[in-house]
């Protein structure tokens, strides 16, 4: 059990939204379980922000009755809950915020330094690498830097760039709106005329394309890590299957796909591939709990994704029952804490530059 009020945030504006309210009501409720203080916090897709106990319940969403609850400000160090005419009801103080936001500033580092300027310590969504990893472009870019073996890709910012991304990574591609998770917008062109169209689509969701070359017999292979009381833990691998050739949404979250834990792989490169993702999440001393994605095909092994707020917290790969995995929530949420709590104590320099200004606001 955690002491003090913990906030589980959830929603935002994200094509990822709905999933995210899974995760956050799930995360809320295996707290709550366990004895912890929790209220949920709300992030609409127009960005107001609500919070209650009600919340925790998805059958609220179901129904449609979300912006029913209170609307909430996030500052100093807790939630000012306002009244219908938008006076401040009362204070809730937090000892700390669990992000189970997916896509768009929710995961890519905005929730968390939303939180951060109001003095609450958040568990997942470290800023760095949520705004870093939130763009499949930046992400090739930094995992090359760190000399992570990553696929050949390119970046398309309008249809004219098209022919040199064929021309750079051949055909048969897969085609990935930049910013966008749980595999919505992707899509495998065998053909010119494919990749056009499937580009096309993807710029609906996104103003920046990533391609890449799809291939062949690959195989997708997960694995996740999170810091806790003792270190750095890292899961088992997993294999995700698909209904067809390409991972889809509904392989994901409408039961189309499947998923083996462990993965039906060699020992050795279960070990590379659980090394990597150590190393990885170590070397960006990164936070919270992340799951890497990989392709592998015979025992070239490629990192495409890292998603620094995985759908459900990717608790299976962690525990074997949501009641067991409420550990690992509670060990990075102290984790959390403590961070925030070591950074706040260095030594903040007041450099006096103010008294030296001139009182006028003019400027010459």
């Amino acid at each position: 059990m955690l002491k003090g009020r913990i906030a589980v945030v959830f929603g935002g504006a994200s094509n990822e939204s709905e999933i995210s309210v899974i995760t956050g009501t799930m995360t809320a409720n295996v707290l709550k379980d366990g004895g912890t203080d929790v209220i949920a916090v709300y992030i609409s897709p127009s960005g107001g922000i609500f919070c209650g106990a009600e919340l925790c319940d998805i059958g609220v969403f179901k129904r449609g009755e979300e912006l029913k609850s209170p609307r909430c400000i996030v500052a100093d160090g807790g939630l000012y809950v306002l009244g219908r005419r938008g006076r401040v009801k009362k204070f809730l103080p937090l000892h700390a915020a669990v992000n189970c936001c997916h896509g768009g500033l929710g995961e890519g580092g905005g929730v968390g330094g939303m939180f951060a300027c109001a003095g609450i310590p958040m568990a997942g969504g470290d800023i760095f690498c949520g705004a870093a990893f939130i763009d499949k472009c930046r992400t090739k870019i930094l995992l090359s830097g760190l000399g992570v073996p990553v696929l050949p890709s390119f970046e398309l910012r309008s249809k004219e760039d098209i022919p040199a991304a064929i021309s750079t990574v051949g055909l048969p591609a897969i085609i990935k709106p930049a910013c966008l998770g749980s595999s919505i917008g992707v899509a495998r062109a065998g053909s010119a005329e494919e990749f056009g169209t499937a580009v096309q689509a993807a710029f609906a969701y996104d103003g920046k394309v990533l391609c890449e070359p799809c291939i062949s017999d690959r195989r997708e292979i997960n694995c996740a890590a999170y810091c806790g009381r003792e270190g750095i833990t890292v899961s088992p691998c997993e294999e995700a299957f698909s209904s067809g050739g390409l991972l889809t949404f509904d392989d994901k979250y409408a039961g189309g796909g499947r998923s083996v834990i462990p993965a039906d792989i060699p020992e050795e490169l279960s070990r590379r591939v659980r090394a990597l993702t150590e190393e990885v999440y170590s070397r960006l001393d990164m936070r919270g709990i992340v799951r890497f994605d990989y392709l592998l095909r015979g025992e070239e092994l490629w990192l495409s994704e890292v998603n620094t707020v995985p759908g459900s917290l990717a608790w299976y790969l962690f525990a074997p029952s949501l009641r067991k995995f409420r550990r690992v929530v509670e060990e990075v949420t102290e984790r959390a804490v403590r961070d925030f709590g070591e950074a706040r104590s260095k030594l903040l320099v007041k450099t006096g530059i103010l008294s030296s200004v001139p009182a006028s606001s003019k400027l010459k």
